[in-house]
Formats: C-alpha cells, structure tokens, sequence
C-alpha cells in the first residue's frame, strides 16, 4: 500500500526529511554525478532526490501514482509532476535516458510492473535507479521515516527483481548507517556515520540504492531464419515476450495516454 502524498511531502519538509535527502542523494551522485542533456523520470515520491538535476537536466518529470496522489512539483519552478498510474505511464517508449523509482517498489502490489513499464519509456541503454529499504537495517524496522513502511528487500531479492524485468545490475550501495532516532547529537553527527558504516558494517544501511542498465533484443532474419542480435548484453526474457520485446500497452488508461503534464488544480 502506498504511503500520502501529503505525509510524503510533510516528512521531506522536516529537517530529519532533508537530513535523509542529503545523505541518499550523496550516494546516488556516485552513480549519477551530472545529467547534462539527459532526460530524467522519477516514478513513486522521487522529486526530493531529484532536485539536484533540476538545473543540468533537459528535462525532469515526477510521475505519482494515483494510489499516492499528486502535489504540484518543483515549487519554485513550472510544474513538472504527473498523476500516473503506476502500472501504465502516460510517456511513449523510449522517451527518457533516466530512470529513478524512489518509495514504490517497496508499496506496490506487484513491483515488477513499475519496473517494465521504467524499461519500457526507458531509451535502449538508458539506466535506472532503485531505491529502497534493506531488509537488514534498522530503517525499515522504525516509523520514523517512509522507509519504515512497506516492503523490505535485500540485496539479492532486489537485484533478481531488476534482472527479472530485463536490467543489467551496474552497481549498488547502501545508505543510512546511522540509527533511526531524533537525538540531535547523532543527527548532527550523521555524516560521520555513514563514513564509518561504509567502513565497519557495509552490509547494514539502512536502504539499498541500485542502478541497472536497459537490455534489449532485437531479432532480424538469417537466411530464412530468425535469430537473436545482442544489442546490449542480455540478461532475462519474460516467458511469452514477442520477438523484439514491442511492449503490449494497457488499456485500462487510455485516458492518460496524452494527458499533458500538468500539477493540481489551484498550483
């Protein structure tokens, strides 16, 4: 089950909500440290994270499920977040060169739809960034952030998931070592936490980041025969996937198709 939006937005208000930004956001740079003239979509409550891009990226779009809600976002900027359902995204293939799904593998009822429909409006080598809470730390054993609620994963479980939905895993890392607590004097020390955990105990953040890379097949005709060119190095193929993995498109959400990007009424 989803979190609200609006209990979304109040925590990322909070100093503990930008404290949290901060710490995952140093980790995500190493994946990703510039976007210039790359297109990026954050799908679940991704616009905290990805506010860094705001200024370098061609373009940035935030794409709510419906289950959440929506509020307008950036705040200070023309509106670029997009009521979605999560399983069907109003974007045509291969619109986006960057993916970053932030509070919803871990609320959907079936993850592995937002990760196909991310492979699908991904362009062929396009990447994506997962982020979610790992089951072995404290984080996703305490309310006090949205990493409390929701579904845990380690790093294997996460990392079959990507593959399973035709990702390459790149790299991952983990974040949040220091416990989950409003004590002021560890808060004020967390970056010094997440340096000696990254050293000590690795395997104990408190929420797993991952990036993957879009695989693609494609087949063409050999000599009457159909064969399999490798584009990008495959990696799994859903059972019962046509040949040149053209995505069947819903239809529960025609309606969405071409809705443009707009925020709420009264934005």
């Amino acid at each position: 089950m989803y979190l609200d939006v609006a209990d979304l937005r109040t925590f990322y208000d909070l100093p503990m909500g930008h404290l949290l930004r901060g710490l995952i956001g140093g980790h995500m740079r190493r994946f990703w440290p510039d976007l210039k003239a790359k297109s990026l979509i954050g799908i679940g409550y991704a616009g905290p994270f990805m506010r860094p891009y705001l200024e370098t990226a061609e373009r940035c779009v935030a794409a709510m499920p419906a289950q959440q809600g929506a509020v307008p976002w950036p705040s200070e900027a023309e509106t670029a977040s997009s009521l979605v359902l999560d399983n069907c995204l109003p974007f045509p293939d291969a619109t986006f060169d960057r993916a970053l799904v932030v509070h919803a593998l871990d609320h959907s009822s079936d993850p592995s739809e937002i990760l196909r429909e991310a492979w699908r409006v991904l362009a062929p080598g396009g990447r994506l960034i997962a982020i979610v809470p790992n089951r072995r730390g404290l984080w996703a054993q305490s309310e006090l952030s949205p990493f409390g609620y929701g579904r845990p994963y380690s790093r294997g479980q996460l990392k079959e998931l990507m593959r399973n939905c035709q990702f390459e895993v790149m790299g991952d890392e983990e974040a949040l070592f220091m416990p989950p607590t409003r004590a002021q004097f560890i808060l004020r020390a967390a970056r010094s936490w997440e340096k000696i955990g990254r050293k000590v105990w690795p395997a104990f953040g408190g929420v797993l980041i991952m990036e993957g890379e879009k695989q693609v097949f494609r087949t063409i005709p050999n000599n009457g025969n159909k064969s399999a060119l490798r584009v990008l190095k495959p990696v799994f193929i859903p059972d019962g996937a046509p040949a040149g993995l053209k995505p069947v498109r819903c239809t529960d959400a025609s309606h969405l198709r071409n809705a443009p990007i707009t925020g709420l009424p009264g934005a």
